[in-house]
Parts: structure tokens; sequence; C-alpha cells
């Protein structure tokens, strides 16, 4: 198995909405906004090759919306999503497998294109990756949501065949303890999360004896560490609150290693326990692990 860090390019988004109801005066130390209140955030996607699969998980921002779109977002950046997999010596023919986290725009608007006048899948040879529960929500959304979830990143996904869902867990969902977790390839594992929007799926990865999880949207960033940072863009920020401290509780007593998505500075870090709660310990790129 081989990891790569898949940067696709930085966007802005408004600080005080990506920390909820914490003071500015607190997380502008770790993540200055500009003169509009409006911090940087990656789009950095994971690459995995394994067994003959070369499995995306999300696939950033995209480049179909128009130039209005565009506007409220700030892209920055000289990072692309066909730029990263180039450096790799991969194209994005040679994808066999698109993992959605979930299908927020800034996380699957790269897994439509448009060629002419259709909307066709970027990864023509690809099998995209969702699950029943989220897709429901997402094709189906409440009105706080539903700007996020735009239909033209997602219904040409299950026009084309090319979708397929993973199987839930069958439980009773609670957020005070880690959920079964479904397995998806050779070392791969995924957990799934119901705070920030339903059905939210975090690839768990063992890699070189150490497990690597992808944190999407549960802990967007190394700043989300704290359990009090928790995004106004979560539908059920208590069952993140609890999500969060179950998480980072097993993850401290079980070493694992945290890729973040969206933190403009840091794709790593493990944990330690401090004084003031679950803290980082060491930051490091992906490439670190070999």
């Amino acid at each position: 198995m081989k990891l790569y860090s898949i940067p696709t390019g930085n966007f802005k988004l408004d600080g005080g909405a990506m920390f909820g109801v914490v003071p500015k005066s607190l997380w502008n130390k770790i993540n200055p906004a500009d003169e509009n209140n409006l911090c940087s955030w990656a789009m950095r996607c994971l690459l995995i090759e394994d067994e003959g699969r070369l499995i995306l998980v999300d696939n950033g921002i995209g480049n179909k919306q128009d130039a209005k779109f565009f506007s409220h977002y700030f892209l920055h950046g000289n990072d692309t999503l066909d730029g990263s997999l180039a450096k790799h010596g991969f194209h994005r023919d040679d994808i066999t497998d698109v993992f959605l986290t979930h299908l927020h725009f800034d996380h699957c608007g790269g897994s439509i294109i448009r060629e002419g006048d259709k909307l066709v899948p970027a990864f023509k040879n690809a099998t995209y990756w969702s699950n029943e529960e989220h897709w429901a929500w997402a094709t189906q959304p409440n009105d706080r949501e539903k700007a996020s979830f735009l239909k033209e990143n997602i219904l040409p996904i299950q026009e084309s065949g090319q979708l397929k869902f993973m199987e839930l867990p069958n439980v009773d969902w609670d957020a005070s303890r880690p959920l079964p977790q479904q397995p998806f390839a050779n070392s791969f594992s995924v957990r799934f999360v119901e705070g920030h929007t339903a059905g939210m799926m975090l690839p768990q990865i063992t890699y070189k004896d150490q497990t690597i999880v992808y944190m999407a949207d549960l802990l967007p960033s190394a700043g989300h560490i704290p359990l009090p940072y928790v995004m106004a863009y979560d539908m059920f920020p208590l069952t993140t609150l609890h999500e969060k401290k179950s998480f980072l509780t097993e993850a401290v007593e079980k070493d694992y290693l945290l890729f973040f998505e969206h933190d403009a500075q840091h794709e790593c870090c493990n944990l330690q326990q401090t004084e003031k709660g679950i803290r980082p310990k060491e930051f490091f790129p992906l490439s670190e692990l070999g």
C-alpha cells in the first residue's frame, strides 16, 4: 500500500462559521482571518494505491461552477487535482474508486465535469461510493443545508451508473461510543458519524503498522481539536461534540494519526493528553511516513 496527499487548492470561509460559538479572540490566534473575517482552508484529498486499486478520497470543489459561485469562495493557491495526481504519476482515468466522505460541494465538486452541454463523471473508470442515508439526505436537502448540496455535483453520478453504496452499521446510533466499522478495502475501514451531516464517512487506514484516520469535517483542522470548537455548519452540533470526545479519547489511547482535509498549514498530527484536554502533539506531512 502507498498513500499520497492530493491537494486541490485552497478556498476561504467565514471564520465565525468555521468555529461556531468560540469567540474570534480565541480562534483568530490559530487561524488568522483577513479583513473580511475570512480564513484560508485547504481542500486536501487522499490517494490510496493498493492491490490493483487506486482509491481517491474526496476530490475538492471542481471547476464547473460559474464565476459568481466561485466569487464567494476566493479560490487561491497553485494546487489542482490533476496537477497533484500527475505529481505522483497518475491520471484521473487511473482512479478505480472515488470514495466520497459526504456530498458537500467542497468535497465532491470534482466528481463531475462539463463536456459541452453534458455533465459527466470526471473519473470515467471509477466506482463512486456513498451510502443510502447520506444520499437521501443530500438529494432531498433541508433548507439550512441545501446550499451545500449542488444537484449538478450529485445527480449525474447516479445517472452514470457508476454509483454504489456502502453498507451502514446495523445498530442504533450512539455518539458517545464508536460505531462498528465497515470494511471497504484491504486495511481500509469506514467510520460513520452523524453530527456534521447525516451519514458522513471517515476512512480509517492501517499503514506501516500505524492507524491513519481521514478526518473530513469531523475535525476539519487541528484548530478544531478542542471540544467546544464545533462548526456552525454542523447540522447537529451536540452530536458532533459527543463524536469528537469519543473519537479523540480512542485516538489518544490507540495513538492514531489524523489526516486533515481542510487545515491549510498542517497535513497530519498525532495527539497527547494535556491539562487543557487532548491536543496535537506533533505535526508532520504524510510523506514522512514513507
